[in-house]
């Protein structure tokens, strides 16, 4: 593997662990802020409604904490969320949130890498910890936006976000340096890049990078 830029390390190394409790913490309020009749509702992952998302956010992050070595991983593929729920949605997301903090919790301070359930392997520690924590925050705002909540995200995150989401490395496959976000999106995970403006936030940038309208 090869390392990231000193620099994408220097910013994320200090911060990674708040980056990760701060998108729990949006996760989890943005899921248990979800009335019982807006479930079904449509988001803007336009093949999934709220509870898919719901789904799909728990098993990335069970799926993380599986690598990481706590848990057995998410029982149904996340890409494929089925739409129904045994028990609550919440239990649901704080279980996973519980597992995935728990496994991170296992990394020290000093360990440089660590493996991932995403197909570019073992990636640079305070890399892979946001992209963890990315998987959670931009689902949380899907959620938000689908169920009338306020976004979840602020441009501090988002800047933290989006420096992860860029951060070069080798594509499966290819092998050739690439933004680890680019072999995610070929392959459905992500839409393609929107349009920016002049104005645009941290926020706002982020989402464009993932295939999202801010103005949603």
């Amino acid at each position: 593997m090869n390392a990231p830029d000193t620099a994408t390390i220097a910013t994320l190394t200090p911060v990674w662990r708040d980056v990760l409790a701060d998108s729990y913490r949006a996760l989890a309020n943005v899921v248990a802020g979800v009335r019982d009749d807006q479930w079904q509702l449509p988001t803007p992952c336009s093949e999934w409604n709220v509870t898919q998302v719901v789904q799909h956010a728990a098993g990335d992050q069970l799926a993380f904490a599986m690598a990481l070595g706590i848990g057995t991983g998410p029982a149904d593929n996340p890409f494929e969320p089925s739409g129904t729920i045994d028990g609550s949605p919440e239990a649901l997301v704080d279980n996973a949130i519980e597992q995935t903090a728990a496994a991170w919790a296992t990394v020290t301070d000093t360990t440089e890498t660590v493996p991932t359930p995403l197909p570019h392997g073992a990636l640079a520690t305070p890399v892979a910890a946001v992209m963890c924590a990315l998987d959670a925050a931009v689902h949380a705002w899907d959620i938000a936006i689908a169920t009338g909540q306020p976004s979840p995200l602020t441009d501090e995150l988002a800047g933290y976000l989006l420096t992860a989401a860029r951060t070069a490395h080798p594509a499966p496959g290819s092998g050739q340096d690439a933004e680890i976000i680019e072999p995610l999106r070929q392959w459905g995970a992500y839409a393609a890049i929107v349009g920016g403006r002049s104005d645009d936030t941290a926020v706002a940038e982020l989402l464009r990078y993932l295939g999202r309208d801010p103005r949603i």
